[in-house]
């Protein structure tokens, strides 16, 4: 059986600024990490302490995005380097004030169609990689590794589904080659006549349009009516 690679699907992060930064993004799997601080209340002579909350802990999550100039011919760095400024304090925003030492990197948003919109985040971490190079050596394809955590509270963020913003997304799954959206419903919920729900959570006005590589958010069947 041959195993068909996962087709990379158009994206884009937002900065701070309003700069939008092209990319390309491998949707098998798109996850958030959330958690909160838990202090025990040790008592001598007792077993299990009780556990008093401490405050929440910011949000995170993690993309592996890639970038490929091979169609033009020009180098992949336009993009990349524009990635790596993001980890550069920026003294054009609002906030800066070089007399207070308040200089910071900006934050930025990552976008895939209609169903991902994440939280402004900061980039922790950065690890970028060309594979690719033009016989003159020029750099023409690069795989970027970053690890984003959460810069503020967000109240449009709620625990409802992945289209709105959450930190807790339902399962996703990505439609393969002849799938509809009664096969999927059956193979999640053992019943095809739910496929009504998975439209409903990703706004699918026509289930037949439906395309291979899709990205659907499936509600969990506690959440069905």
């Amino acid at each position: 059986m041959t195993v068909q690679p996962v087709q990379l699907q158009k994206a884009f992060l937002t900065t701070e600024s309003g700069v939008k930064i092209d990319c390309m993004f491998n949707p098998s799997k798109f996850s958030f990490k959330m958690a909160n601080n838990w202090k025990p209340n040790e008592t001598p002579g007792k077993n299990v302490p009780s556990q008093t909350f401490a405050g929440g802990q910011s949000g995170s999550f993690s993309l592996s995005l890639t970038f490929d100039t091979t169609d033009v011919g020009t180098t992949v760095t336009a993009y990349t380097n524009k990635l790596l400024k993001l980890m550069d304090v920026d003294t054009t925003l609002a906030s800066y004030d070089a007399t207070r030492n308040s200089g910071r990197p900006p934050w930025v948003t990552f976008n895939w169609g209609t169903n991902i919109h994440t939280f402004k985040s900061i980039i922790t971490s950065l690890d970028v990689t060309f594979t690719y190079f033009s016989n003159e050596g020029l750099p023409l394809r690069a795989n970027a590794e970053l690890q984003l955590t959460q810069f503020e509270p967000d109240d449009n963020w709620t625990k409802q589904n992945p289209t709105s913003g959450t930190p807790t997304p339902h399962r996703v799954h990505q439609v393969g080659p002849g799938e509809t959206l009664d096969r999927i419903s059956a193979r999640y919920y053992g019943d095809s006549t739910r496929w009504r729900a998975i439209a409903a959570a990703n706004d699918i006005r026509d289930p037949l349009a439906l395309q291979p590589g899709t990205l659907l958010s499936i509600p969990e069947r506690s959440e069905l009516r």
